[in-house]
């Protein structure tokens, strides 16, 4: 590019840190009066306040100067809040203020526009001329979507066509000009390349200046309830849901907050990854959970969760175990639609007939029997939903509970526990009886007044507890409703088709009812647990949450999506997965397509497939893509490097030193993010205990919290959603993937590499590996 360009360039650069610098001053000085502002209104609070309390137009100038006050701070704060908001943005854009540059001349108009393209936008307050816009404004999207020519975008007042004659990219650093060069199709090659030939961080950084065609399709769709996003290992998908969740808050600000947008991830390690993407773009960061976490809210109290990391040991280290293949049956039965449509049927069926209850019980007496309840139950109108009985019945037993109260008063232990209120209690009572004497005309005995409301304070203490009980229908045994679903011959003629059961049914029955019986939810059972007992006992609904965010979402069932749908039922939901990185048994949700149109409706869902490749190597894409089905759709990006190294063993004995001699060679080439990555948290621990101290690596189990940098040792369903610089999978011989289940596992450990993959092989080697060609990897025997 020209010099005398580039000159212009960084002159403008200079001009617009200038003006932000000055605009950052000026903040500066401004937070410090208003900081110093609010704490004296703060401090001098009720000095401003007169209190006067003689009379109502005294008490209401009070109530007024209170308001007053507080509405002075309250603006301040926002005030200061707002400005501090300001201030990082434009704090952010001194190093790098823009990234783009696209030059626009509107429809009817021959002047032409430079619309300069950065994190954040700002404006020139003296002449009022946006130097910077944000990467989310409407006209920016021409920047990702279109080439120079006739085009359109879509802004507030309606659309806006024209003329792109130019398109310009930018690496600034410090401010001053590094890369700058014009494209024409899309963003870069060059600042693509240099974004991915990059170091692996502890967070996932923003991809603004990235951001690809497809990926912007993702960010600024508004219009879908459910937004299904199927990817390539590596394809930006997390880092195009973020960058939407920004885009969103942006759009919409003022009726959206980032508190009312939840992601579920697949552990809280991610949690700790992803931390940082929205703060860099100036955003809150939005809730963060796991489906775990909702299932041990809602589930705990009742049984010991199995969670979903157990869950996974079991599949890859108990295949020996006799009842293994049953479980495994009922993993992948329980996960279907024809088994969620036999809860609906089911739940439909207890309407006249096999509901079950408990009795509620009060200082082991019964106050209302399971019998009681069920005859009131059935003789509810036949017509009447599920949800209304639920309604009545509590209202029911309730008055039932009150009636309890009235009758428990005289009982003689009320009198015992009665001389052992304190102090309080009895000053509480005399109180209240003198306000009952001074209202009333009529003459009464104050000592019995007052051992009747200090009885009646007893007893309501000691039914709060039952109270709060019948209040969540505590009284409904689900548990048992769920354990006849296995054991009743007649439930199950009215809810199954002959052929739907699979050979094995009695086996998985007996495993469900054993697991019950001790308190214990398999994985499994969990969510169908769940959703029958809120089909039954009515859903626990979130409707504050307006966008929800679903990552690996590969790894949920489709009634695990359908009870998300239900728990969030005012919100959009963005999907995110790739089938091919599924590791669970059971049946993955992305890929029934016609159950997922079933949760919002074909109309208002879309499914968007991004199939480039970007964290890896070219080099490591042909060899990963080769292993899964589909995998020749898969377009890696053209940044080269080393062939994946296959280290074949024919002495296993010396596999922990092989692999601590890759995974030094590895950090003598510069890599500072190296995971070596095994197949099960046992085998993890395993080879931490054996080989931690020789590299100063760190363990990663289903506990970490945090992601750090480094070496790390960690298994391969945990490893998701991250990526290293550099991979060595401890172990890949047949031995350890061979069976289908494992195929996926073994792809997604591969894929987490960005520059360089090494896999040590302790005798043969996995037939996911020898069924690629010969040419996508290097073998290295070693004697």
């Amino acid at each position: 590019m020209a010099s005398e360009e580039w000159r212009e360039e960084q002159q403008y650069v200079d001009h617009v840190t200038r003006r932000i610098h000055e605009r950052v001053d000026s903040l500066q000085t401004e937070l410090g009066g208003v900081k110093e502002e609010v704490v004296q209104i703060r401090r001098n609070f009720w000095d401003d306040v007169t209190v006067n309390v003689g009379n109502v137009d005294d008490i209401t100038e009070t109530h007024f100067a209170i308001r007053q006050q507080a509405e002075l701070l309250s603006e301040r704060e926002r005030r200061y809040t707002n400005a501090h908001g300001v201030l990082k943005t434009l704090t952010r854009l001194l190093s790098s203020p823009f990234f783009g540059r696209i030059d626009f001349v509107e429809q009817g108009s021959k002047e032409l526009e430079r619309i300069y393209i950065g994190i954040g936008s700002f404006r020139d307050e003296e002449t009022d001329e946006f130097l910077v816009y944000d990467w989310r404004a409407p006209i920016s999207s021409l920047y990702y979507d279109h080439i120079p020519g006739p085009v359109s975008f879509e802004a507030p007042a309606g659309e806006i066509s024209g003329e792109m004659t130019g398109k310009r990219q930018y690496v600034i650093r410090h401010g001053k000009i590094e890369v700058m060069f014009d494209a024409a199709v899309t963003i870069g090659d060059e600042l693509l390349m240099q974004a991915l030939g990059r170091h692996a961080d502890a967070q996932m950084k923003s991809i603004v200046a990235t951001i690809q065609r497809e990926q912007n399709e993702i960010i600024r769709n508004d219009t879908s309830s459910m937004l299904i996003v199927q990817g390539a290992a590596g394809s930006g998908k997390t880092s195009a849901a973020l960058q939407r969740v920004a885009y969103l808050l942006y759009k919409h600000r003022g009726s959206l907050e980032a508190n009312q947008m939840v992601l579920f991830s697949p552990n809280p390690m991610f949690n700790s990854y992803v931390s940082t993407v929205l703060p860099e773009l100036g955003e809150e960061n939005m809730q963060q959970t796991t489906f775990q976490d909702y299932l041990q809210h809602r589930l705990g109290r009742l049984f010991e969760l199995e969670d979903p990391f157990d869950h996974l040991e079991y599949l890859l280290t108990q295949q020996v175990t006799p009842q293994y293949e049953t479980r495994l049956e009922g993993i992948r039965f329980k996960s279907t639609l024809a088994f969620s449509d036999a809860l609906r049927r089911y739940v439909d069926l207890l309407l006249t007939d096999h509901m079950l209850f408990k009795s509620v019980r009060f200082r082991d007496k019964v106050v209302v029997s399971r019998r009681e309840i069920r005859e009131h139950f059935y003789a509810f109108e036949p017509s009447l939903k599920m949800h209304l009985r639920m309604d009545q019945l509590r209202k029911w037993v309730l008055e039932r509970v009150d009636a309890c109260i009235e009758e428990e008063l005289h009982e003689p232990w009320v009198e015992d526990e009665v001389e052992l209120l304190d102090h309080d209690d009895y000053q509480r009572a005399h109180n209240q009886v003198s306000r009952m004497k001074s209202g009333s005309d009529a003459s009464f005995d104050d000592f019995a007044k007052e051992r009747e409301i200090l009885s009646r304070m007893v007893v309501n203490r000691r039914m709060a507890k039952v109270k709060r009980a019948v209040k969540r229908l505590a009284f409904v045994d689900v548990k048992g409703i769920y354990r006849q679903f296995f054991t009743d011959d007649a439930v199950l003629a009215n809810v199954f088709a002959e052929d739907e059961l699979p050979s094995c049914w009695r086996e998985i029955c007996q495993q469900t009812i054993e697991g019950l019986d001790e308190r214990k939810l398999a994985y499994e059972d969990a969510t169908p647990f769940l959703y029958l007992k809120e089909l039954i006992q009515g859903m626990a609904i979130n409707t504050a949450v307006k966008h929800l965010i679903i990552d690996e979402a590969q790894d949920y069932s489709l009634l695990q999506l359908e009870v998300l749908r239900r728990l969030f039922p005012r919100s959009r939901m963005t999907a995110l997965g790739d089938l091919n990185q599924s590791v669970f048994a059971h049946t993955a949700g992305l890929g029934n397509a016609q159950g997922l149109v079933t949760l919002y409706g074909e109309e208002r869902t879309q499914l968007v497939k991004l199939r480039r490749s970007y964290r890896s190597t070219e080099e490591i894409v042909r060899f990963t893509r080769g292993m899964i089905a589909g995998g020749e759709e898969i377009i890696p990006f053209e940044r080269r490097g080393e062939k994946p190294k296959v280290v074949v063993l024919e002495r296993p004995a010396t596999h922990n030193e092989r692999v601590l001699e890759e995974v030094k060679s590895l950090e003598e080439s510069g890599y500072s993010s190296i995971a070596v990555i095994c197949k099960s948290a046992r085998e993890s621990k395993l080879v931490y205990d054996q080989i931690a101290d020789a590299l100063s690596a760190s363990l990663i189990t289903k506990e970490t919290a945090t992601f750090v940098e480094g070496i790390v040792i960690i298994p391969a369903y945990l490893a998701k959603g991250v990526e290293f610089d550099a991979v060595v999978i401890y172990d890949g011989s047949d031995e350890a993937y061979h069976r289908e289940l494992e195929r996926q596992l073994f792809y997604t450990a591969c894929t987490r590499a960005m520059h360089e993959l090494c896999i040590v092989v302790p005798g043969r080697p996995s037939r996911f590996i020898t069924s690629q060609q010969a040419d996508t990897y290097a073998l290295h025997p070693v004697n």
